[in-house]
């Protein structure tokens, strides 16, 4: 039986746990958005918690699409990870450096989870409530033994975009938008070119930053559960979530899993498929055509 682990660890627990020396592969997952201009894996080298290795989304991923950091196959995710030294029963606690605690780290849990492993958490607060802590950082980066994983993909929990296009018609599932509102409601930009802002019928919009305190914590677990209510989400039904490229939906997938949904699936193309495939009456948006 695969191993399991909960969601969320705190920084007491991962200090406790890199002493204690078990079988555990702290991973600097950080991703930031190209117009703000900040190169992730030259932060990592600077600054990042002490043994952590780098994972790049934009480097684990099918490089063979035209969009964004999507799902690899299972052997190229399986040669990256074991790479990383990962095995079946490491225990592999991922964090990144976002200004609000987390942003993409979410990201690569759910990819663990999806390709079938279960044996992953999310530091909650991230690197900046690591330090925060007086918790040390350093700047020696880690070499680690290559190991052999092998990754299991759940297709289930992925969506294409046939699969949203369907359920316009058959509602299956309910559909959950991680952006902010202005960008859900079309009134924003989109942070990439030629690509505006609007969202897809009957879709819901939940920002990912509400899920997350000031603090860059995840949500107590009854907040989160008033926030899916108020939002109108039935967590007793299938939820798929999405933003502009799959990661930060993935706030809203840990936090329904927080809830106890058995498992959230992701649209992996996002608004940036679907704005450039829909038909225009299927981008909703109150301020069409002024930000291109």
């Amino acid at each position: 039986m695969a191993l399991q682990a909960r969601a969320l660890v705190t920084s007491k627990w991962l200090a406790e746990a890199v002493l204690a020396r078990g079988k555990m592969r702290i991973l600097d997952t950080s991703w930031f958005l190209p117009k703000l201009r900040r190169n992730a894996r030259s932060e990592f080298k600077k600054r990042h918690i002490p043994g952590a290795a780098f994972f790049d989304i934009d480097q684990c991923c099918d490089k063979t699409s035209p969009l964004d950091h999507m799902l690899p196959s299972e052997e190229i995710f399986a040669d990256y990870v074991g790479n990383l030294g990962i095995e079946r029963d490491t225990h592999v606690v991922v964090y990144d450096a976002s200004k609000f605690g987390a942003f993409s780290a979410p990201r690569v849990w759910w990819m663990f989870r999806v390709f079938g492993h279960r044996a992953v958490s999310l530091l909650n607060g991230g690197l900046g409530n690591w330090e925060q802590e007086g918790r040390p950082v350093s700047d020696q980066c880690v070499r680690p033994t290559p190991s052999e994983f092998k990754a299991s993909l759940n297709r289930s929990w992925i969506k294409s975009y046939e699969d949203i296009l369907n359920n316009l018609d058959t509602k299956r599932f309910q559909v959950v938008d991680a952006r902010p509102a202005g960008r859900f409601r079309g009134l924003d930009p989109e942070p990439r070119d030629n690509t505006e802002p609007g969202h897809i019928p009957g879709s819901i919009n939940m920002p990912f930053h509400s899920f997350l305190s000031p603090s860059g914590h995840f949500l107590p677990k009854e907040h989160l559960h008033v926030l899916f209510a108020q939002a109108g989400v039935d967590l007793g039904r299938p939820i798929c979530v999405l933003c502009g490229s799959a990661v930060t939906a993935c706030i809203v997938a840990l936090a329904a899993h927080e809830c106890g949904h058995p498992g959230v699936s992701v649209y992996d193309g996002g608004w940036s498929e679907w704005y450039t495939r829909a038909v225009p009456e299927h981008v909703i948006s109150e301020g069409r055509g002024k930000h291109l």
